[in-house]
């Protein structure tokens, strides 16, 4: 069983819905959540809209290897109406789910980066991530969540 750390965005339709059917399926199909952190209210990202975000983070226990967790993950976004991926170029989204942490696992691949590069400059990742897993140590940096956070 391995411990993975999740990301968890929506800005559009029914937001806090939309946050619990993400974790639902998650928790149905690709493990046991073991931790859901509170919902926040955050400002877009790397690009203007009229829609806030709720964020929210999630520890989850899984046999999935990180591919097979991502496609789970691209599967469900798919399921829910999202219908492509933002490749750099950032837009309002009905769910969006991030693998953050591995377990310790540093990769990276064509598909998938482990840790998430950008997630400790990003406080609406990072306010979640602290609520849940403040001691957990980053596995690039060798800081706790805490500390990335700045706490």
């Amino acid at each position: 069983m391995t411990v993975a750390y999740l990301g968890l965005g929506t800005n559009i339709g029914n937001k806090r819905r939309n946050l619990i059917t993400a974790a639902a399926l998650l928790a149905e199909r690709v493990g046991d959540i073991l931790a859901l952190s509170d919902m926040y209210e955050t400002e877009p990202w790397g690009f203007e809209s009229e829609n806030t975000f709720l964020n929210a983070a999630a520890e989850l226990q899984t046999t999935c290897s990180p591919l097979e967790l991502l496609d789970a993950t691209r599967l469900i976004e798919i399921e829910m109406g999202r219908i492509e991926k933002s490749n750099g170029a950032y837009h309002d989204r009905i769910i969006d789910i991030d693998i953050l942490m591995y377990d310790d696992l540093i990769m990276q691949t064509p598909r998938l980066t482990i840790p998430h590069p950008l997630m400790h400059k990003r406080p609406f990742v990072m306010t979640p991530l602290m609520e849940i897993a403040p001691d957990v140590v980053h596995p690039v940096f060798h800081k706790t969540i805490a500390e990335l956070a700045g706490l």
